[in-house]
């Protein structure tokens, strides 16, 4: 159960009474008393609402550390954009611009732009402000390799059950036929990419990405997928600004879900499940042009 006790401290020699830190609060957690705001409330998301609307500064979360988006390889302003004040066309640009990257320099990543990825990443919204997210970092590409190496060793063993009549049965049987499926969807793609990783040295999983970030959640997040998937959203969008391409390896998350033993050889607890895992580097193709997409299935209800 995520933690929500009260961290809001009110300077009542700052605070002028307008009432606008309990009119944006969402969890009952400030009231006006004798003309002044004050904590009265039990529980607290920490979403920092009441810091931030405040004229005066008076208002802190002490749960909050500005240092925790204090970013090292980029300059930013502690000003908050309102709503309509930044240039919507080119925030599309930017989101129609990044394309998954399989081509990569052999240029490492430094820490300190990874590092900021992440706090790019921790900006974005979470289920009851749980902010439960986990990032577990691979710096360099012999890590990136290794990682590779056990993910390539499970897809092994599992086209090997998936080559197996009798397992095959049981799946139909018991498992809604998820192997047979994998085995005519996905076996032979996924044994020519074992087959020329082992003979060629081509990397078909992280496309010889030079870093990678794992994203994942720590218990008691209310949705800790959602929030994780939040949070791989604006690395991916940070990476694009900051110079980098990115490519979400979507077989590397089926492979630590199905295979526990490849979160504990890296270092992750068993309870903290990873949702996505994020290729990184510097690219090593460019596009000159955006794309357009599948339309949508779109429904406004009467």
């Amino acid at each position: 159960m995520m933690s929500q006790q009260v961290s809001t401290v009110i300077d009542s020699e700052l605070c002028t009474g307008c009432g606008l830190c309990v009119r944006v609060c969402p969890a009952d957690t400030l009231s006006m008393r004798d003309g002044k705001a004050v904590v009265s409330g039990r529980r607290s998301l920490a979403c920092g609402h009441c810091a931030a609307i405040c004229p005066t500064g008076a208002v802190r979360v002490t749960a909050l550390e500005d240092k925790a988006v204090l970013f090292e390889t980029l300059s930013t302003a502690e000003k908050s954009l309102a709503p309509g004040e930044f240039d919507p066309g080119l925030l599309v640009r930017l989101m129609r611009s990044r394309r998954s990257c399989r081509n990569y320099q052999h240029r490492p990543v430094a820490k300190e732009l990874l590092t900021d990825l992440v706090r790019a990443g921790i900006t974005a919204p979470s289920g009851t402000n749980s902010q439960k997210w986990t990032f577990t970092v691979l710096d360099s590409r012999d890590k990136v390799v290794d990682l590779g190496n056990r993910v390539g060793l499970f897809f092994a063993r599992l086209n090997r059950l998936a080559a197996n009549p009798l397992a095959r049965f049981y799946s139909r049987l018991f498992g809604g036929d998820a192997l047979g499926r994998y085995r005519l969807q996905h076996a032979a793609t996924t044994a020519e990419a074992l087959r020329v990783w082992r003979e060629e040295g081509r990397d078909r999983l992280f496309h010889g990405a030079p870093a990678a970030i794992l994203v994942g959640s720590r218990p008691g997040a209310s949705c800790p997928a959602e929030d994780a998937l939040l949070a791989t959203q604006n690395i991916l969008l940070a990476a694009h600004a900051l110079g980098l391409g990115s490519c979400l390896i979507g077989f590397a998350v089926e492979a630590l879900k199905r295979d526990r033993g490849i979160q504990q050889a890296i270092g992750i607890p068993a309870d903290e499940p990873v949702y996505a895992v994020i290729a990184l580097g510097y690219p090593d193709e460019r596009y000159p042009r955006v794309t357009g997409r599948k339309w949508p299935l779109v429904r406004f209800v009467p």
